[in-house]
C-alpha cells in the first residue's frame, strides 16, 4: 500500500509540472531540468569565512590554519607552513635553500617584498668550478653547488618586522614531525625513489632517506629526521643565529671544508635577507605587486602581461589557438629579455622601469605575427633602458583581517644538490647551477656585456621564481604562485589571464591545461587536455608542439564578498588547502 501511494503521489506531481511548465510556456523536460541544482563550473575552490592556508602538502596546510585558529596572522602561519614543509617536502621544503616572500599588510594598504635568495660563497669564483679542459663541473650536484642558505634569515626577518605569535611556537609542529617522523604516501616514497642517487651524494643523506643497500624507503615506511629535528629545536631557541653564527653553522662549516664545499662560517655570518619594494604593475585595470629583482620572474610577469594587453583575449576565448599563439610569444619576448637584462641588483644596473613599461612592452609586441611563430632560439633582447623612469614549492595565505603572503622557496633542482653535512639534517640547495657557468666561461671578458647574472663572491643568482599578488579596485584579490623553474613566470600570466579574461574561477584557472615555451629548443611544451584541433592551428603556425609531463604547481587564493576561496592545485599529489 505504501508503495502503491508513492507511486499514485508521484504520478500527481509529474501532472503538476507538466501543467506549470506549460503556463510557463516551457516544455515540461526543460521544465524538469530547472528543477535541478545545477553549477555553473566543473572546479570549485574550497571556501573559508575567515583565512585560509594553500600548500603542496595537506599536513603543512593544516599546520598552518591552526596558527590561523591560534591567534596567529598571515606570516605567522606561512613561517609554521614553511618550516613544516622543510620536513614533510624535502624535495623542494627547506632550510638549506632560498626563496622569495611577498606580504601584504591591509591595515596599511602596503605590499613588501623579501628576498632571501642564496649569496654565492666567498670561494665562488668562475675558475673553482673550470676543470682543466675548461668544462664547467660542480655547480649543479655536490658540495660544491651550494649557495650560502637564505631561508631560515628570510622566514626570521619575516616573523621578526610582520609576525604576532611566538617564535619557539611556530616551530613546534614542524620539531615534533621531524622527531616523531612521518609515514611516507606512495607519491612521497616514489619521489625518494626517483631521486634515490642524488641522495646518496652524501652518508648522512642516505641514512636518512635509503635503506642501507641503497634502496629508497617506502610507501608505509615511516620517515625520521632526528637531526633536522634538532637543527630546528636550535632555530626554535635561539633564532636565526643559531643557523649562521651559532651550533648549526659550526657543524654546517665543519662539514663543509671536510667535503671540500665551499662555505665557510664567515660567509654563513654575512648573510642577511634583505626587505625590498614590490615590483608594481597592472594588467586590465587589475593592481599587481610581484618581486623585484634578484627574482627575474615577477619582471617577466609583468612584462608578459603588458604584451598581452595589446591583444583581445576575451574574444579569442580560453584554450583557442590565438590566445594560446599569443601567450607563447609573450613568453619567448619576455624570456629574451629575462636572459640579458636579469641579475643581483647589488652588483648590476637593471632596467626594471624599462622591462615593465607599458609602452616598452606594445614595442615588443609589435614583433609578434597573428599567423607565424617567432624564432625562440634566436629571438634578440630588446632595449629597455629607453623606457626607463624587474625545485620549488609554494604557499599562499590570507588571514580574517586580510594580510596575506605568497611565499616560494626551493632547493633548485629536486632535492638540491644532494648533500647534507652530518648532524645537520636538511639538504642543501645547489642554486649555484642558477647562474649561467657555461655561457659565463665561453664569453670569457665579454661576459658582463651579454648577461648580467654573472657568478661571483657575494652574488645572488637570478630565479624564475614570481610569488604574485593581484588588486581588484584597490583591493587585495588574489594570491598566487607556482614552483616549476622556468614555466613559473609563464604560469603565474596564465592563472592572472585565465582569472581577468576569461572570468574563470581559481579552481577552474587552476585546472585549465597550461603551455611552456621553450627557448633553446624553440618548443612549445603543452599539457594534456588541449583540443587536437588547436594543437594543428598550433603547428600550422610554426610551432613545434611537444607533450610530457604538467607544468608548474599553482597554490591559489582568493578574497571574495563572503571570504576566502582556495585552491591547491592538483598536479602535485597532496597539496591541500585549508580554512581557518
Amino acid at each position: 500500500m505504501r508503495i502503491e501511494g508513492l507511486t499514485r503521489r508521484l504520478r500527481i506531481a509529474s501532472v503538476l509540472v507538466a501543467v506549470l511548465a506549460t503556463f510557463a510556456g516551457l516544455s515540461p523536460a526543460v521544465a524538469q531540468t530547472r528543477q535541478l541544482l545545477n553549477y555553473e563550473a566543473i572546479h570549485k575552490p574550497v571556501h573559508a569565512d575567515r583565512g585560509m592556508v594553500v600548500s603542496q602538502n595537506a599536513v603543512a596546510s593544516e599546520i598552518g590554519a591552526q596558527v590561523l585558529r591560534d591567534g596567529g596572522n598571515a606570516v605567522d602561519a606561512a613561517v609554521a607552513t614553511a618550516f613544516a614543509m622543510a620536513v614533510v617536502l624535502p624535495r623542494a621544503g627547506n632550510i638549506g635553500g632560498d626563496g622569495f616572500m611577498l606580504v601584504y599588510l591591509a591595515g596599511e594598504e602596503r605590499t613588501i617584498a623579501i628576498d632571501y635568495r642564496s649569496m654565492a660563497p666567498a670561494a665562488a669564483t668562475l675558475d673553482r668550478y673550470l676543470d682543466k679542459d675548461g668544462k664547467v663541473v660542480g655547480d649543479s650536484a655536490g658540495y660544491t653547488a651550494a649557495g650560502v642558505p637564505g631561508t631560515v634569515a628570510g622566514l626570521a626577518l619575516a616573523h621578526r618586522k610582520y609576525g604576532r605569535l611566538p617564535w619557539a611556537r611556530l616551530l613546534q609542529p614542524a620539531i615534533r614531525l621531524a622527531a616523531d617522523g612521518l609515514v611516507l604516501s606512495r607519491d612521497e616514497a616514489y619521489a625518494l625513489d626517483w631521486g634515490r642517487q642524488r641522495l646518496a651524494r652524501s652518508e648522512a643523506g642516505a641514512k636518512v632517506f635509503l635503506h642501507p643497500d641503497g634502496s629508497a624507503l617506502r610507501a608505509g615506511e615511516r620517515l625520521v629526521q632526528a637531526d633536522l629535528a634538532w637543527s630546528l629545536q636550535q632555530i626554535a631557541d635561539h633564532g636565526a643565529d643559531a643557523f649562521y653564527r651559532g651550533a648549526i653553522a659550526e657543524r654546517l662549516a665543519a662539514g663543509m671544508a671536510r667535503h671540500g664545499g665551499l662555505i665557510a662560517r664567515d660567509d654563513l655570518a654575512a648573510y642577511r635577507a634583505i626587505e625590498r619594494d614590490a615590483l608594481l604593475g597592472s594588467y586590465r585595470g587589475h593592481g599587481i605587486a610581484t618581486m623585484p629583482p634578484v627574482s627575474g620572474g615577477g619582471a617577466s610577469v609583468i612584462e608578459m602581461l603588458n604584451i598581452l594587453e595589446t591583444r583581445d583575449l576575451t574574444k579569442a576565448g580560453a584554450g583557442s589557438a590565438d590566445a594560446l599563439h599569443a601567450m607563447a610569444e609573450a613568453i619567448k619576448l619576455a624570456w629574451a629579455d629575462r636572459s640579458r637584462y636579469a641579475g643581483d641588483p647589488g652588483f648590476s644596473d637593471i632596467p626594471v622601469g624599462g622591462l615593465t613599461s607599458k609602452q616598452y612592452a606594445a614595442q615588443r609586441a609589435q614583433l609578434m605575427s597573428p599567423d607565424k611563430t617567432l624564432p625562440a632560439p634566436q629571438l634578440a633582447p630588446g632595449d629597455p633602458w629607453q623606457y626607463e623612469s624587474k625545485e620549488t614549492t609554494q604557499i599562499s595565505v590570507i588571514d580574517a583581517d586580510g594580510n596575506a603572503v605568497s611565499n616560494t622557496y626551493t632547493l633548485g633542482s629536486d632535492f638540491g644538490s644532494g648533500v647534507m653535512v652530518e648532524g645537520t639534517g636538511f639538504l642543501l640547495g645547489n642554486l649555484i647551477g642558477n647562474f649561467p657557468t657555461s655561457a659565463q666561461a665561453r664569453a670569457g671578458k665579454d661576459a658582463a656585456r651579454t648577461m648580467a647574472n654573472l657568478l661571483g663572491p657575494g652574488r645572488r643568482p637570478v630565479s624564475s621564481m614570481s610569488p604574485t599578488m593581484l588588486f581588484k579596485d584597490g583591493e587585495l584579490w588574489m594570491v598566487t604562485g607556482s614552483p616549476g623553474g622556468n614555466t613559473i613566470p609563464g604560469t603565474v600570466m596564465q592563472t592572472i589571464v585565465d582569472v581577468v579574461d576569461f572570468g574563470m574561477n581559481i579552481a577552474e584557472a587552476t585546472s585549465m591545461p597550461r603551455i611552456h615555451q621553450e627557448m633553446r629548443s624553440g618548443e612549445l611544451r603543452v599539457e594534456r587536455g588541449f583540443s587536437p584541433d588547436t594543437l594543428r592551428l598550433l603547428q600550422a603556425r610554426g610551432h613545434e608542439v611537444s607533450q610530457d609531463e604538467t607544468i608548474g604547481s599553482t597554490q591559489t587564493l582568493m578574497r571574495t564578498t563572503d571570504g576566502v576561496e582556495g585552491a591547491a592545485d592538483p598536479r602535485r599529489p597532496g597539496a591541500a588547502a585549508v580554512a581557518q
